[in-house]
Formats: C-alpha cells, structure tokens, sequence
C-alpha cells in the first residue's frame, strides 16, 4: 500500500498495488513544486509517513508545532488571526528518502515541516494554495489517517 499525490492533478490516491483504495481531491503548494528550504513548494519523490499526529483529536483540532493547542478551528477565530497556517485535525509528517533530492541538507522534507494536514472547510481543493504541504478536507484526512500505518511510502510527482 502507499499514497500517490499527483500535483498536476490535485489528487491523492491510497493504492493497493495498482488498486485504488481511497481518492481525494487536494491542495498542494501554491509556490508549485519544489525541494529547497524556505522555498514554500510541495516536494516530490518518494517519502514516508514519519509520524502520525492527532489520533483522537476532535474535527477542527487546531495544531502549532505538532502539538493541539486546545482550540477548535471556526470563520471566526480565522477572522481573527487572518494570517495564521491552518493545521487541523490530523498530521502525516513525511519524510524523504532520496538523499540529496528530499532527504538531508537543504531539500530535506522532514525539516521543512512538510506535512499531509486538514485545513479549513471553506480552503479550496483541487488547485494549489498551501505553503507546501498537502491540503486535505478535515473528514477526508481522518480516513486517510485512519487507513495507513505510520512508515507508508508517499510517492509526490507532477
């Protein structure tokens, strides 16, 4: 099993060999695809779920820096903090596994706090708009969580 994420496309797939398991519309990096540190671009290649964060964690959790911060997301509390990064719900954080390519130095996946994260529902899918990680609808991502062990392989591509 391992997840396909198709950038041109906005879509991530959970396959089984070649069957699809799961398909959700996305939204990657609106700086499009990219490796470097501080460049705000979705990487691509092979990754893995490095680790899973926010099991049992209410819908709308709000996260910062991995960690619940006690509130729940709402138009609202956006309206206040209008400039925040939304990470709700759940977190896969990847890691690459091609040195060089997304995997140690300035390309490196998992310093870069890239993460497969849910976002709020009034977030558009199907067209880029992140700062480089993967945008899921909030129900969506639980079932993705739900579905995949930690250490799956992500496959990021054009």
């Amino acid at each position: 099993m391992h997840i396909d994420i198709d950038i041109g496309r906005q879509r991530l797939l959970l396959l089984d060999g070649k069957q699809t398991l799961m398909a959700f519309s996305i939204s990657t990096a609106k700086n499009g695809p990219g490796e470097k540190q501080g460049s705000e671009q979705t990487p691509r290649g092979w990754h893995v779920i490095r680790a899973k964060i926010g099991s049992g964690q209410p819908l709308n959790c709000v996260f910062a820096g991995r960690r619940p911060t006690g509130e729940i997301y709402s138009p609202a509390l956006r309206q206040q903090q209008p400039q925040r990064d939304w990470i709700l719900t759940r977190i896969l954080w990847l890691s690459g596994v091609e040195k060089g390519r997304n995997r140690l130095g300035d390309v490196d996946t998992m310093r870069r706090y890239i993460y497969i994260h849910g976002c709020p529902d009034e977030d558009k899918m199907g067209m880029p708009g992140s700062h480089g990680c993967i945008k899921m609808r909030n129900q969506d991502v639980i079932r993705l969580f739900d579905a995949v062990p930690y250490g799956t392989r992500v496959y990021i591509h054009e």
